[in-house]
């Protein structure tokens, strides 16, 4: 190696510790040929092990949505009344403890049946109903009736997701990007948005376990 080349090596090594690009590994034979030998210790690439890859972070399912616990559903917007499936067959808010007002939220794939118990121990045992989509005709909302539970059935799966802004217990309630909401004439309707944002969202409470045998 010439003495200009050394000392560019020796800057090059000062600089970047860049050993290898100084010709490390090399050497030459009695013709001055330069041949290759197999690489020293000092040719090794440092690997760089702090930092190991990150995967997707799964998020785990809520107990409420995990199909073994009962609860209440109430409308955050509302002080005083909670979801009640009544005995006429309607999603419905009430302040009495009428009707069907314990609900499993159960996994169906990416959706959810709704299945609903009447309260005060009645509910044990008891055959539920699911919440289904009704759409009633006459250019009136779609709302929510109760019928036998049947998984394949369209207008019983529903999407519940967590409302943004909200707590751990606060999700919207939709089916076929039909949101729940209220309405001052008509209460409880299923309603699609377009770009407009949920105007209701609602609070599952959790009430224990979910009946056996449901």
């Amino acid at each position: 190696m010439s003495m200009r080349r050394w000392v560019a090596c020796v800057g090059l090594v000062v600089m970047t510790g860049a050993v290898g690009a100084c010709g490390a590994g090399t050497t030459t034979d009695a013709s001055g040929t330069p041949t290759s030998g197999p690489p020293t210790s000092t040719d090794a690439v440092p690997t760089d092990t702090s930092a190991s890859p990150s995967g997707p972070t799964s998020t785990a399912t809520p107990a409420v949505l995990s199909g073994e616990r009962q609860v209440t559903i109430v409308r955050v917007q509302s002080f005083e009344s909670g979801l009640s499936l009544t005995d006429e067959g309607r999603l419905a808010e009430t302040v009495d403890d009428s009707g069907r007002q314990l609900f499993v939220p159960t996994p169906n794939g990416e959706t959810y049946l709704i299945k609903a118990y009447h309260g005060g121990g009645r509910g044990a045992g008891s055959k539920p109903v699911c919440w289904q989509v009704l759409n009633p005709g006459n250019s009136r909302p779609l709302v929510v009736e109760g019928a036998d539970c049947k998984p394949d059935e369209p207008r019983q799966q529903f999407t519940v997701t967590a409302a943004e802004g909200g707590d751990a217990e606060t999700f919207l309630i939709s089916s076929g990007g039909a949101y729940l909401r209220t309405s001052a004439q008509h209460g409880l309707i299923l309603e699609e948005l377009g770009h407009a944002q949920p105007e209701s969202s609602f609070r599952l409470v959790d009430n224990g376990p979910a009946p056996a045998g449901g």
